[in-house]
């Protein structure tokens, strides 16, 4: 469920007219609904109420300092995979003690900005890293709480690009050698050993590889303990799909009763880290048509956002729904590709997609893209990044202001002999 709705032919976010945001912000601009996000935090949270549990935001699906303090306030923490992340979380006001920093490459700066944050733990994916980890908590005088990230080689179904829990992706350790990774995590002075991690996919549509994953992991969470080992934490990653067009994904609730049974005596606090089934509904993208062009073979709508937007298209061959922001009857219906003003022939919002048929200077909605939509923008073609628009009942916030061109070349120079 989301809020975005049409009242007569006039696309709103909550209480508030789209076209009326577009006049104020220009386009193109990403729009958020603080409804959904609450609805979709709170229902995911009361899910799992049967089991101690901490909601562990995804950050790099969308890391608006807006959305994560929205989080924080509701008692929501952070899955970090960077310094920066780490940064903007900490910065947003979620408490160090709810966040984890997870990722294959973290770097000695990264663990001593967490170190230093005192964070609840790191999600560890290699012996080298383990190894650096415990060298510098060492070198500060202090332990790196860790848990492993474990990978149950259990295919989630989903696109390659976001399937990460098969025993040929780069990420964690295979379930297979994970007791030797922990003993070595046990010869670690400056490693305290407090969780397992384990995280398999993204955009998954079927609870039964969370439950043939959970299965395993704990399974192997029993052995631990039998060799002295404190597993408090078990941090079971994100994944859970959403609705982009004809997927069916199972609702929370669904998904908490096939694992609850699993979790419930294990005697751990459970950490989730959802990311897209709280914010993919939760945002659009808003852009308007420049120009519309028929060839012999095919018929386009041109508009002011591209690839360097929203690249899931290009990235995933995605689908995101296209709306228009203000209906009109009787328009005729054609097959068209939706593309933007990159200069690559891979700039895409739709492919061979039904459409009524717009003029230029009319407004197009792409729903489904609060995830994994700005976090993944850019400045190709030297394109300034767009506005970000929180929308609260009848009252909207530009949380994220439009990049000018000076933003484009900041930090750079030119050196004096040239």
């Amino acid at each position: 469920m989301h809020h975005f709705h049409y009242r007569g032919e006039d696309l709103y976010c909550e209480e508030v007219p789209i076209s009326a945001l577009a006049d104020e912000v220009g386009t193109p601009f990403y729009l958020y609904s603080h409804a959904t996000l609450t609805r979709h935090f709170r229902v995911f949270d009361e899910a799992f109420r049967e089991v101690p549990r901490l909601i562990c935001f995804a950050v790099k699906a969308n890391a608006s300092l807006a959305i994560l303090k929205l989080f924080a306030t509701m008692g929501g923490g952070a899955d970090v995979v960077s310094g920066g992340e780490l940064f903007r979380a900490l910065y947003a006001g979620i408490p160090p003690e709810r966040i984890v920093f997870a990722g294959v490459g973290k770097n000695r700066e990264e663990m001593q900005e967490a170190l230093k944050a005192d964070i609840l733990m790191f999600n560890v994916e290699s012996s080298q890293e383990l190894r650096l980890l415990n060298q510098v908590a060492g070198e500060m005088g202090t332990v790196g709480r860790v848990a492993v990230r474990v990978n149950p080689d259990v295919d989630p179904k989903t696109h390659p690009y976001i399937s990460t829990g098969l025993r040929k992706s780069k990420f964690g350790i295979d379930i297979s050698i994970a007791l030797e990774e922990y003993q070595l995590a046990q010869t670690l002075s400056h490693i305290a050993i407090v969780g397992i991690h384990t995280h398999i996919g993204s955009q998954i549509t079927d609870v039964s590889p969370f439950v043939d994953s959970l299965t395993r992991i704990a399974e192997l969470i029993r052995e631990l303990r039998t060799r002295g080992m404190d597993i408090r934490y078990l941090d079971v990653g994100g994944g859970l799909g959403i609705p982009y067009g004809d997927e069916t994904p199972p609702h929370p609730t669904e998904m908490a009763r096939a694992v609850i049974p699993i979790l419930k005596d294990l005697g751990c606090t459970i950490l989730f880290e959802p990311g897209r089934v709280i914010v993919g509904n939760a945002g659009i993208l808003v852009t308007r048509v420049l120009y519309t062009k028929r060839t012999p073979t095919k018929d386009f709508i041109i508009v002011d956002a591209g690839m360097n937007d929203l690249i899931r298209p290009s990235l995933y061959g995605s689908y995101h729904a296209i709306q228009p922001v203000r209906r009109q009857e009787g328009r005729q219906r054609l097959t068209v590709d939706v593309v933007g003003p990159i200069c690559e022939s891979g700039d895409f919002l739709a492919k061979d997609r039904e459409i009524a048929m717009v003029e230029p200077g009319e407004l197009l909605a792409v729903m489904s893209a609060g995830a994994y939509g700005f976090t993944m923008a850019s400045n190709y073609n030297a394109r300034p990044r767009a506005a970000e628009v929180l929308v609260r009942g009848d009252r909207h916030f530009l949380i994220r202001a439009r990049e000018r061109y000076e933003d484009l070349i900041r930090g750079e120079e030119i050196p004096d002999n040239l």
